[in-house]
């Protein structure tokens, strides 16, 4: 169980941007909304990402890279940070999930898990 002193909380809110995506091409536009919240302790800092974005014909990304849309956002215990970023899938739905590696003042290296979440255009799911 991890420390409580360690603890980030990741909302996802996805979105499809129909006038940027282009179905006839296999080409669907998400955005995604994520609010990440300093629930534990000391304050911490998000380094670096890592997804894996998975369409609906299994096929896996994975994308890797420093920060959040250029930003290594430090929270204190109990501040949040709102970003939001996009993703294109090649299916009309999909899922994204991953994890935010985290430094703690202390030096203390951790994770964050990003939940899935899905990626689906309006009236894809039944």
């Amino acid at each position: 169980m991890p420390d409580n002193k360690y603890r980030i909380e990741v909302s996802p809110q996805p979105q499809f941007i129909p006038d940027q995506s282009d179905p006839e091409n296999d080409r669907y536009i998400f955005a995604y909304t994520i609010a990440i919240r300093n629930i534990g302790e000391v304050p911490a800092q998000l380094i670096s990402r890592h997804w894996i974005i998975t369409d609906a014909n299994n096929e896996v990304q994975e994308v890797r890279g420093l920060g959040v849309v250029g930003k290594q956002p430090l929270l204190q215990p109990g501040e949040s940070f709102e970003y939001t970023s996009g993703s294109s899938l090649t299916t009309p739905i999909g899922t994204m999930k991953g994890t935010y590696q985290m430094v703690a003042e202390d030096g203390t290296h951790f994770e964050a898990e990003i939940p899935e979440f899905v990626l689906a255009i309006p009236r894809a799911l039944h």
